[in-house]
C-alpha cells in the first residue's frame, strides 16, 4: 500500500540530494520503529538550523560516519513532527512541502498550521 501525505495523496518523494528520510529512501516515510517521527517535509532555514543546533540537534556539521554531509538553507529533510511543532511554538518553523509530508504528522499538528507554513516555490 503507498503511503499518504497530509493532503490525502500518494506521498511524493521529499528529496533524494540530500537523502532524507527515516528510512533513507528519499521519502517520509515511517514505521512503528520511527520514534523520531520524521513525517515533516520541510525546507530548512537558517532561523530553524541555529533553533535546532540550540536544542541540541546540530543538522549542520557533517558526520561522515552516517553519510550524512550537514544541511544547509534551502535544503529540504524529514524532520521529526516534534521538532516542527517546538520551532513552530519558538516562532521559526521551517516551510513545509504538504505533498511531501506524511499524513500521520498530523497526529502532531493540524493541517491548517502546516497549510500556513507551505512552502511556495516560485514556480507555484
Amino acid at each position: 500500500m503507498t503511503a499518504r501525505n497530509v493532503l490525502g495523496t500518494d506521498l511524493v518523494p521529499c528529496s533524494y540530494d540530500p537523502l532524507t528520510g527515516y528510512f533513507r529512501d528519499g521519502c517520509c516515510n515511517t514505521d512503528e520503529s520511527d520514534l523520531g517521527s520524521h513525517l515533516i517535509c520541510v525546507r530548512v532555514t537558517i532561523a530553524f538550523l541555529a533553533f535546532s543546533t540550540a536544542r541540541g540537534n546540530d543538522l549542520v556539521s557533517p558526520r561522515p560516519e552516517y553519510r550524512f554531509a550537514g544541511l544547509k538553507p534551502g535544503d529540504r529533510w524529514c524532520l521529526c513532527a516534534n521538532r516542527w511543532r517546538e520551532a513552530l511554538e519558538a516562532g521559526c518553523a521551517p516551510p513545509v512541502v504538504l505533498e511531501s509530508t506524511h499524513a500521520q504528522a498530523l497526529a502532531f499538528v493540524t493541517r491548517g498550521q502546516l497549510e500556513r507554513h507551505q512552502f511556495r516555490s516560485a514556480l507555484q
